[in-house]
């Protein structure tokens, strides 16, 4: 028996009537099935993958079983976890052997240390293809190779947020992940992008969906605070705030690994993976543009700009000639 084709127009119609209503009421809960699949989003250079590497290191430490998944171009989350070394992505290998005629094994693409378990997912050469297409396909082989059947208490996708195309929405778009965990510091830039990740939840619950926020790290802080005044602001909490310190950034470049119960920054990233595990995922409160920029003192960001309409003359500008006015004038009376 041939599966049903869904009435398109039927579909398209629901999510309109599920847009428009009002889901104020939902109250998040914690998720009940055994793996918790969360989504790490933030600007590229934050350091999500400095975070994640260290954090899945601990969670391994802690006796979690933890998949560590690179959803970005770059292929570069897992770098840290090994040492430099570059991982096979699973996009290119799925590739190389397509056209051997073979198929791709778990030992092609997945590597271990120190007890995570990691891949990265890859993406299309330079100006040849969509990231976010890369990352749909990437998924669809991850299904084949077994995911759903993947025995893991905590799997950890690294996604880019600058992007806000389906491909790196997919995690929120299709509930593919139980919550969302930003991460960002005290720069306008990675706020604004970490805002958008708020809008991109609260647009797919409006949808029906039921990813929510877990909350933010705060990386490289530097204790001026526009960080956690934006936690406050979008009512997230703070999971950890990672400082900006000389020792951290040299170890990061070295490819080492701070997230141990050896290191001098054990229990922050201990108290971090606690933190994440008991998070439950909330609704946010995106701010609009100026909210965004009030968190900031407007002689850094610009806030007190007044914008000015152009005119028709002014756009013209040399070529600009008065034009007889058709407009009548009465005299007073």
């Amino acid at each position: 028996m041939k599966d049903e084709v869904p009435n398109l127009k039927d579909f398209d119609q629901r999510l309109r009537d599920e847009a428009h209503e009002d889901l104020a009421d939902i109250v998040a809960e914690e998720p009940t099935s055994k793996t918790q699949i969360i989504a790490i989003y933030g600007k590229g250079g934050i350091g999500k993958s400095f975070t994640l590497a260290n954090l899945s290191h601990m969670m391994a430490e802690q006796g979690k079983r933890v998949l560590l998944i690179g959803c970005d171009p770059k292929s570069d989350t897992t770098s840290l976890l090994f040492g430099g070394k570059a991982c096979p992505t699973i996009i290119e290998t799925s590739t190389k052997k397509k056209l051997a005629g073979e198929e791709v094994k778990i030992g092609d693409v997945c590597f271990k240390r120190g007890g995570v378990f990691a891949m990265e997912l890859g993406g299309p050469e330079v100006g040849r293809g969509c990231g976010g297409r890369g990352i749909i396909h990437g998924f669809e082989l991850l299904e084949k190779l077994g995911f759903h059947d993947w025995d893991f208490d905590y799997v950890l996708l690294d996604f880019l947020g600058d992007v806000v195309c389906g491909g790196f929405g997919l995690p929120i778009a299709r509930d593919m992940a139980q919550k969302v965990i930003l991460v960002a510091s005290n720069d306008l830039q990675s706020l604004y992008v970490a805002n958008n990740v708020c809008s991109a939840v609260e647009y797919f619950r409006k949808l029906g969906g039921n990813v929510g926020v877990a909350g933010l790290v705060i990386n490289k802080d530097d204790g001026t605070g526009e960080a956690a005044a934006f936690a406050e602001a979008v009512d997230i909490p703070i999971l950890a705030a990672i400082p900006q310190n000389d020792d951290l950034r040299k170890k990061s470049a070295n490819y080492q690994i701070v997230g141990t119960a050896d290191s001098e920054w054990g229990n922050l990233f201990a108290a971090l993976g606690e933190n994440v595990a008991v998070a439950p995922p909330v609704r946010p409160a995106p701010l609009d543009q100026d909210g965004l920029l009030n968190l900031f003192d407007a002689s850094e960001t610009g806030g007190d700009v007044v914008l000015e309409p152009a005119t028709d003359m002014d756009m013209r500008g040399s070529n600009a000639e008065p034009k007889a006015s058709l407009e009548v004038v009465y005299d007073e009376a």
